[in-house]
């Protein structure tokens, strides 16, 4: 058995840009409480189709090392953080 668990919490929102941006401002609260936060492995799914995942951030690897953590759906040049 994995040394690791995986937290689900279910939280609601009216629609996919909200589920989103909730999606990113609760994940921003929780890295700054603890390290064991992976940003890029966050999703959001209609309630009724909680097999389709969307992406929440776009998690490209960055130059150098790190991950790209800006929204999935960004037009700017990836970065950390977002500007």
């Amino acid at each position: 058995m994995s040394d690791r668990w995986v937290i689900h919490l279910p939280i609601t929102a009216p629609d996919l840009l909200r589920a989103r941006i909730f999606a990113r401002t609760a994940v921003r609260v929780l890295v700054r409480l603890t390290a064991r936060v992976e940003p890029g492995g966050v999703t959001v799914s209609a309630e009724d189709q909680q097999g389709v995942h969307h992406w929440v951030f776009c998690d490209r690897p960055l130059p150098g090392g790190g991950r790209c953590g800006l929204p999935t759906d960004h037009t700017a040049r990836c970065a950390r953080r977002p500007r």
